[in-house]
């Protein structure tokens, strides 16, 4: 065919990435990076690497420089690409539909360059029109402002050592000490200024060298992709592939990620698959048709989060999905997702009266199709990116979240336990004269423990909306709040699982999180503050230094409740134990009455030394209840059992070796 010869627009060969037919005498040229395998795999919800197609990119055609744009809007009847370059007229740059039913369409426009604002100006049945970001967009306009951008980033990683190793980091016998972060509110320039950001540059400055004081092995960041309202969060997002221009460009959110890498910290990113908000630009009645979100409001509307639920029996909204998660692995070399809402996403009746929801096919509550979608999503992210771990943010008890789905599991690596955490507030927020009545409460968590991986959280979910910081949660005056809040960290980090905890509470914040102001970072010159910051930088040094700590922290040779009978005096002790047989005992005095010859019979030595106490002067304690030296007893010579005697301070942790 002749290269100016104008395509017949009726034509039902399939293009290729391989032939083009092309009229370059037309604004848009009739070019495909398409083929038929990737269309299949796209229709059948299995396709994985879906940004390399859809959405914008620069392409060399006919030795012509331009972008080439590709959006699935199967209900449109027309769709042009608009932006400054053809002063947003909606009928310069038509895209063609592919003629294969996919309702694909495409077109490489020339001479378009990097960092171009467009958008799809789509009309559809019924009169519909619209013009609409591209969910495939890798970058976005700076909120309000809500046009895509055309954009070509490459970055030169330096993580390789990370990379080779992160089998090692991050598997679940290592220390997971995860330090929860909101980049808006973490760290400001000026925090008299609502509009006033860190860049993912300036962060990793302080950010990096901050988490490495502390001894956090993991940062695990609120959701970066592309939203429109700040008072999300994050969590109600419209750009799956975009980090969000807040901070940066997004080889600065890479630079960010390499250097923590190089300091040995591993990245987790919060990920929605689970809802997305109604904007006008956004995904909600895409085409003019229900095409991302179920048509059945029972089905496609969140009435919590006043937001729409993804169709995850259509297979293309699948493969956008998957696509998502597989990018955010590759292109950005995270360690982890932490999958946001997963409840909500298997169960048709989550947050749903009788009445407003319709049981699936065999009677029951589970939401078919998005299990299958979240199985999928596990087996195929374990796959290809190894050492990586998936964590589901699940708070019902639904079996097998963190099992594998070839044992029957949702293929998981691990779970927030949210029972845990409510039973551990409820417990610490007792007057201490009543929590003998209540011991049951921190003693629970172990009889279901080993049913997942769980990781023990102590989120921003906790600290907002009248809940107040982890500081006000706890009873008494000052000094017993303090030394309460110490006391639950030592019992949180010495409790078997993951931990993670959300930023500020590691200093005892006064205020409920804000995201619209930094942290309080003045409260550190304060001793108690300080104190308590150091308290936790050592607990972390102390999980992270003894095997009996982390090693078995999932399995159940790793954990013994060594005495639970002094109940009327509210102590507790237990023991943790590596794979060689070494352990530590962890005392818990949970009354402010210290108990100065404290004694128990312990098996197997002789001699024990005091690791940790959380009453310590520098934390901000008494400093007057030390165990310099350990009384020993031998009681059995056969089974070489002792009694051992220590001093408890009030409200007090003490970890012996």
């Amino acid at each position: 065919m002749p290269e100016n010869q104008e395509i017949d627009t009726n034509l039902t060969t399939p293009l290729y990435e391989e032939i083009h037919f092309i009229d370059t005498q037309k604004s848009v040229w009739n070019y495909s990076k398409f083929n038929d395998d990737i269309v299949a795999q796209y229709q059948n919800g299995i396709l994985l690497n879906g940004y390399e197609y859809f959405g914008s990119h620069q392409e060399t055609v006919l030795e012509t420089t331009g972008f080439y744009f590709a959006v699935w809007a199967p209900n449109a009847t027309y769709i042009s690409v608009i932006g400054d370059f053809n002063k947003w007229q909606p009928t310069t740059h038509k895209l063609y539909a592919r003629k294969d039913s996919s309702g694909i369409w495409e077109g490489f426009i020339p001479n378009i360059t990097p960092g171009s604002n467009y958008k799809y100006h789509i009309i559809g049945r019924n009169g519909f029109q619209s013009n609409k970001s591209d969910p495939y967009a890798r970058f976005c306009e700076l909120r309000p402002n809500t046009a895509s951008l055309t954009y070509d980033f490459s970055y030169n990683w330096e993580d390789k050592d990370w990379l080779n190793n992160r089998k090692t980091h991050n598997a679940l016998s290592a220390p997971w000490l995860v330090y929860e972060l909101h980049l808006g509110s973490w760290m400001r320039p000026d925090k008299n200024n609502e509009e006033a950001y860190n860049s993912y540059r300036t962060t990793a400055e302080k950010l990096v060298p901050y988490l490495k004081e502390m001894g956090f092995t993991h940062v695990e960041f609120m959701p970066v992709t592309e939203f429109p309202y700040d008072g999300s969060w994050g969590y109600q997002a419209t750009g799956y592939f975009a980090a969000t221009s807040r901070f940066g460009k997004p080889e600065d959110l890479k630079f960010l990620i390499d250097q923590l890498h190089q300091a040995g910290i591993g990245v987790i990113l919060d990920w929605v698959p689970s809802h997305f908000p109604a904007d006008a630009h956004g995904l909600y009645m895409f085409d003019g048709e229900h095409t991302y979100e179920y048509a059945d409001m029972r089905k496609g509307y969140h009435p919590d989060w006043n937001s729409y639920i993804f169709n995850y029996r259509r297979n293309e909204v699948k493969s956008f999905l998957l696509s998502s998660a597989h990018f955010w692995f590759r292109e950005f070399h995270i360690d982890g997702i932490r999958v946001d809402a997963v409840s909500s996403l298997l169960k048709l009746d989550y947050s749903r009266n009788d009445g407003q929801w319709e049981p699936n096919e065999f009677g029951g509550n589970g939401n078919l199709e998005a299990i299958a979608f979240l199985k999928y999503l596990n087996e195929t992210l374990y796959r290809d990116f190894e050492g990586i771990q998936t964590i589901a943010e699940e708070s019902t008890d639904w079996p097998g979240i963190s099992k594998p789905t070839s044992e029957g599991g949702i293929g998981f690596g691990m779970k927030w336990m949210m029972g845990w955490m409510h039973d551990t507030f409820k417990y610490f927020s007792q007057d201490p004269i009543y929590r003998k009545f209540h011991q049951d409460q921190l003693t629970f968590s172990m009889m279901y423990f080993y049913d997942e991986n769980f990781m023990l959280p102590i989120s921003h979910d906790e600290v907002v909306h009248g809940k107040s910081p982890m500081l006000y949660k706890m009873p008494g005056d000052e000094w017993q709040k303090f030394a309460n809040l110490r006391l639950l960290y030592a019992y949180m980090f010495a409790h078997p699982g993951a931990k993670l905890l959300f930023m500020g509470s590691e200093f005892g914040a006064t205020n409920e999180w804000n995201y619209q102001t930094e942290l309080q970072w003045e409260l550190l010159q304060y001793k108690p503050h300080e104190g308590l910051q150091l308290c936790v930088r050592s607990l972390m040094s102390i999980c992270k230094d003894y095997p009996a700590m982390h090693e078995l922290q999932f399995d159940p040779k790793g954990f013994d409740w060594v005495n639970l009978d002094h109940r009327e005096l509210s102590i507790m002790v237990f023991k943790r134990t590596d794979s060689k047989g070494k352990s530590v005992i962890i005392y818990l005095n949970l009354t402010p009455v210290p108990r100065t010859d404290f004694t128990i019979e312990l098996k197997g030595k002789a001699r024990y030394e005091e690791i940790f106490n959380s009453d310590y002067a520098e934390f901000n304690g008494t400093g007057e209840y030390k165990n310099e030296k350990i009384k020993t007893k031998l009681v059995n010579k056969a089974e070489k059992v002792y009694k051992v005697t220590v001093k408890l301070p009030p409200l007090g942790a003490v970890f012996i070796k």
